[in-house]
């Protein structure tokens, strides 16, 4: 499918097991990525590097104002002067603790790495997107099952709190740019197989955990102009889990 040719798509958190997905189902329907990278290392397995419909913006911390404005005046420079299509935002973080046992400083770096970096990076693409010129956009937002399901959550309560902020955020912001033809969602993904994940839990069953193509192909969807209706969705991307 070439439905996405020539349209320009930010992508936070790229270069990891989901994002490299989407950024590979991006390529396939003709989209340009531009996509940010904070640390070197995380490169060294980004299958895409050599594409010449992949930028990467390298030093962008998403949790801070002006690197975000960074990455996305940059991704302007890429367009061709067609400007901004869609703006997906994989990046985050999770952790695993006891609420006894976690720090403020542990949960504020919850909410810095999941709700913070996704309202920075929602709020310069409404902006991007407007400054196209054009009528409509797509923005799609990573939760995570939580987010719908918070008793899921017990022992994770700092990134409980931060997906369900991200989940409050994607429905407001849905409601505030609709008029404009930008369609706002979120993917809720419960546990997804990925290297890391099976590596930390080499027991569990990984049959029935989200296949990380799957959530791709859902994300893209939602981001492509396929998509004419659906906004403010959260959309559960659970597998079998």
């Amino acid at each position: 499918m070439g439905d996405m040719q020539g349209r320009q798509v930010v992508i936070t958190g790229g270069t990891g097991s989901l994002g490299s997905a989407v950024v590979g189902r991006f390529l396939e329907r003709g989209a340009t990525c531009i996509i940010s990278c904070l640390k070197e290392e995380e490169l060294k397995r980004f299958p895409f590097i050599a594409s010449d419909r992949v930028h990467l913006i390298k030093g962008i911390d998403l949790a801070d104002e002006s690197s975000v404005q960074r990455l996305y005046a940059q991704a302007g420079a890429h367009s061709g002067g067609r400007g901004l299509w869609a703006s997906v935002h994989v990046a985050g973080g999770f952790a695993y603790a006891p609420i006894a046992s976690m720090t403020h400083a542990d949960y504020a770096a919850q909410i810095r790495t999941n709700l913070d970096t996704c309202f920075l990076c929602c709020r310069e693409a409404v902006k991007s997107i407007r400054a196209a010129g054009t009528t409509g956009g797509r923005i799609v937002n990573v939760a995570a099952r939580p987010a719908l399901e918070p008793r899921l959550g017990a022992n994770m309560t700092a990134y409980t709190a931060a997906k369900c902020a991200v989940a409050g955020l994607t429905q407001a912001l849905a409601e505030e740019v609709a008029g404009e033809g930008i369609l706002v969602n979120a993917v809720l993904p419960s546990i997804m197989d990925t290297p890391a994940n099976r590596a930390s839990m080499p027991t569990a069953d990984h049959s029935k955990w989200a296949n990380v193509q799957d959530v791709a192909a859902t994300i893209v969807f939602l981001a492509s102009p396929e998509n004419t209706c659906t906004r403010g969705g959260l959309v559960p991307v659970y597998g079998a889990a």
